[in-house]
This record gives structure tokens, sequence and C-alpha cells, in this order.
């Protein structure tokens, strides 16, 4: 059974620092242990929008504008856990950031951060940045 529960988020000022976590169970991997995994936020009523990605096959991370330099994408294999390491963190930071995953035999730069991409998610946790 595939599942992912993430964990880390909290209420910061603006400037503050947070690390969200996401543990993946080893099922979303595919036989070559590859895999598409990204970090996602949405505030209500607007739609969900990709933050950051990475291919496990490579390394290799995505990064939508809006936090490049600032967020960090990384992956530990050995605990199965994806990070979101947020900087500098803004107001407009603000939502539940959701963690998601899917088998995947290659990176594509137009999907890595696209919602529709992918077939597995977590429950979400929230990430409040006051000014």
């Amino acid at each position: 059974q595939v599942q992912l529960v993430e964990s880390g988020g909290d209420s910061v000022q603006s400037g503050g620092s947070l690390r969200l976590s996401c543990v993946v169970s080893r099922y979303i991997y595919n036989n070559n242990n590859k895999a598409c995994m990204g970090w996602f936020r949405q505030v209500p009523g607007e739609e969900r929008e990709g933050v950051a990605a990475i291919f496990t096959g490579d390394g290799s991370t995505y990064y939508v504008d809006s936090v490049q330099g600032r967020f960090t994408i990384s992956q530990d294999n050995v605990k199965n856990t994806m990070y979101l390491q947020m900087n500098s963190l803004k107001p407009e930071d603000t939502g539940m950031y959701y963690c998601a995953a899917r088998p995947c035999l290659r990176a594509t730069a137009a999907t890595m951060t696209s919602p529709r991409a992918y077939n597995y998610w977590g429950q979400g946790t929230q990430v409040t940045v006051s000014s």
C-alpha cells in the first residue's frame, strides 16, 4: 500500500525557516528504484500549485520561480524520506503543503511540478507565515 505522511508544518514569522518531511512507502518505487516526488501547496479557493520536485533516479531537482534560491528539496533513500527546507519564508508561502509521488523512469521538466502528473498524495501539513 502506498502511503505518504507529511510533517513539519508550523506558524513562523516572515524571514523564518521550516523543514517539511514526507515519509514515502517503498511501494512507490518502480522496479528500477526510481520515482518522481514533489511538494505542492494550496490555499483555500485556489488551485494546488507545484513548489519543488525531485527525480530519485539521478537526484535532479526542479523549482518554481517563486521559491528558487529559498527552498531546497532533498531525499534520504535510507529513511525513505523527502524533505523541503524552506528559508526566507514570506507570507505568500502560506498554505497547506502536500507531498506527492509516482513511479517514473525519467524526469520531464514540463511535468515534474504539475499536480496532475502525480498519483499518490499525503494528507498535507499547514504552513503559516505571518508578516
